[in-house]
């Protein structure tokens, strides 16, 4: 079993860990196909041995050949470190500065079981969202964390670390690109073969930043979101009796259903994972489980009946369910659901984003990788059929909207009835609207955003103080007066921030997701300082967003999808926005092709800041 000193010694050289097989008892990623013709096999190969000295090549190259073989991709398995990964207590990290301890912190949150999707194969969420691209990277940054000063900066490039550069104390510890792929060549089939070579990776929004926090990290989002679709929609705010339908508990999907209840809804989330399914229910961000599809209606109607707050995980696919609503519906008159969207990782919709409902799970997983055009095919039937599922109800008056993960976009690419009648603009005009354009796009202009903090003491006493804190920090600001535009979102957030520690949101690390304003995120961050500094808290805290914020993504068909003077497709506002980030104070700064959307449709922008209780930090 190595320790946290161990893994901060570097990559395992002398000796090298034993060969092992690939652990079958946990969930893993699909196998890739990235077609490599035989030079490129041996370049990807070449550039997996380039991280050991070569008196090791010849014992580690058909290790990592039938890697390539067998999965599409070296993850190196055998270097898997053989420690209980998890965000350890900042001080237990052997760095010469907390900043750096704090990262290894974030990092290893990430890669937590508990946390990540696939973690065996560094994926966080999504389906493909890696932290790194291989396990050499990980033993690598950690010791350049480990060995870093307060005038050094470790620059990584694509899960690459690139090594120490000398800096200052005030400029960032760390810089991250993932994905910067000269725009001609940012395909999905270019994305596969550069990914397999190791020369790039897909980071998703918060997996290869280091600032993942679980499910937790959007369940105020999508609070917000289904809070004010009933209100901009149903007409009320009291949601008792009323019905969400949606899909996916997997990664950051894994909030709808806790979203649900904390709305007092019945949230109805299809999964057709059974490992994802048991995951959240064994967590407790899922109440109930239908087994099928009539004990799932059944639910539905007891509980509408009732009125009761629910999520009920249906172990299925998501179009047999929309289907059976549309049945339902034909055949006794009941429409089952007033609120719908969808949350599969539909922008990697042909390697396990998506499972056709043709194909039982495990059917797909084989048929993803051993015959490709034929899944793309089932995949885009697939979505036609759901989509005509979703309009019959929507006809009836249920509101359905694209939840930001490019439903909308891989259906209309599908052939699906999706766009509006009319003439169609440089972006494709959709019959549903996306969330942005129809919910949140007037919170987002009002300047509130995902606004996250981590306690990195570990101590969930910590947690419940920076609640307090951050409570009443937002009451001081309503009582000093706040504009009539945003006291709704105000009241929204300190009603959310008190009852957040009964709704159990912590997987992982202690950390915490708030919507804010800059005046509250201000303020918020000020009182921390402060706390740390009387040492009210016991270590530092990180500050984080997501990339989804203000200012911080360029996405046309999610976060700038409701800009029409035709700039929703350039992407300075992210690239500024990282680059001011860096010379403004951020502990470390991510810039990232693709997320959310998918590879190739967006690029954003993130930061993470260290709090340490010092005059500096305030001054940032």
């Amino acid at each position: 079993m190595s320790s946290l000193k161990g893994i901060c010694d570097g990559l395992p050289v002398d000796p090298v860990p034993e060969a092992r097989p690939r652990e079958e008892s946990v969930p893993h990623a699909p196998i890739r196909t990235p077609n490599l013709t035989p030079e490129e096999e041996r370049l990807a190969l070449e550039n997996a041995l380039r991280y050991f000295p070569p008196e090791l090549h010849a014992e580690l190259a058909p290790e990592f050949a039938q890697e390539l073989h067998d999965y599409g991709h070296i993850y190196m398995y055998r270097f898997r470190p053989q420690i209980e990964m998890r965000a350890y207590p900042i001080h237990e990290y052997p760095c010469q500065t907390r900043h750096a301890a704090a990262i290894m912190h974030m990092i290893m949150n990430n890669l937590d079981p508990r946390v990540a999707q696939f973690p065996h194969e560094l994926v966080t969420y999504g389906g493909n969202g890696q932290v790194f691209a291989n396990w050499a990277q990980f033993w690598l940054v950690m010791h350049y964390l480990s060995t870093m000063t307060e005038e050094q900066t470790l620059v990584m490039y694509s899960g690459h670390p690139m090594g120490l550069f000398p800096s200052s104390c005030t400029a960032p510890r760390l810089v991250i690109t993932n994905g910067m792929v000269i725009p001609n060549y940012s395909s999905r089939e270019m994305y596969e073969k550069m990914f397999a070579l190791g020369v790039t990776m897909y980071g998703q929004m918060t997996a290869g930043s280091y600032c993942y926090i679980g499910p937790q990290g959007i369940v105020h989002g999508t609070t917000l979101t289904v809070l004010n679709a009933s209100r901009r929609h149903l007409g009320t705010s009291n949601m008792a009796g009323k019905v969400f339908v949606t899909s996916g508990l997997g990664g950051m999907s894994g909030a709808q259903a806790k979203s649900a209840v904390i709305c007092g809804c019945i949230g109805v989330i299809a999964e057709v994972s059974r490992d994802a399914l048991d995951k959240r229910h064994t967590q407790g961000w899922l109440m109930e489980v239908a087994e099928n599809l009539n004990d799932c209606i059944l639910k539905i109607r007891h509980a509408r009946r009732q009125k009761i707050a629910l999520s009920i995980g249906y172990h299925g696919n998501v179009v047999d369910l929309w289907e059976r609503l549309a049945s339902e519906f034909d055949s006794t008159g009941d429409l089952l659901v007033d609120l719908g969207s969808d949350q599969t990782s539909c922008h990697n919709p042909f390697l396990g984003g998506y499972y056709p409902v043709q194909l039982s799970y495990e059917e797909a997983r084989v048929v993803m990788h051993q015959n490709p055009v034929r899944f793309k095919n089932l995949v885009h039937e697939s979505l036609r059929r759901q989509v005509s599922a979703i309009g019959r109800l929507a006809e009836r008056g249920m509101y359905f909207f694209d939840y930001g993960n490019a439903f909308l976009l891989e259906a209309s690419r599908a052939g699906a009835d999706v766009l509006k009648d009319g003439p169609q603009s440089l972006t494709p005009r959709f019959r549903y609207p996306s969330y942005v354009q129809d919910i949140m796009g007037d919170i987002f202009s009002l300047g509130f955003g995902p606004f996250r903090w981590v306690c990195t003491s570990g101590d969930p006493g910590d947690l419940d103080i920076t609640d307090n804190i951050a409570a009443s920090v937002l009451e001081e600001s309503i009582q000093e007066g706040v504009p009539d535009s945003i006291k709704q979102q105000y009241d929204d957030n300190i009603r959310w921030i008190k009852e957040a520690g009964r709704h159990q949101l912590v997987v992982g690390s202690q950390a915490r997701i708030l919507y804010s304003d800059q005046k509250g995120r201000i303020a918020i961050a000020l009182a921390f300082n402060q706390a740390i500094a009387d040492e009210k808290l016991k270590g530092p805290v990180v500050l984080s967003r997501d990339h989804h914020d203000v200012s911080g993504t360029d996405s046309p068909f999610r976060e700038t999808s409701n800009i029409y003077d035709g700039s929703s497709y350039c992407a300075d506002m992210a690239v500024q926005n990282v680059i001011g980030d860096s010379f403004r104070g951020a502990t470390w700064v991510a810039l990232h092709n693709g997320g959310g959307v998918g590879w190739g449709e967006v690029t954003n922008g993130g930061f993470g800041l260290v709090l340490d209780g010092t005059q500096v930090r305030d001054s940032v």
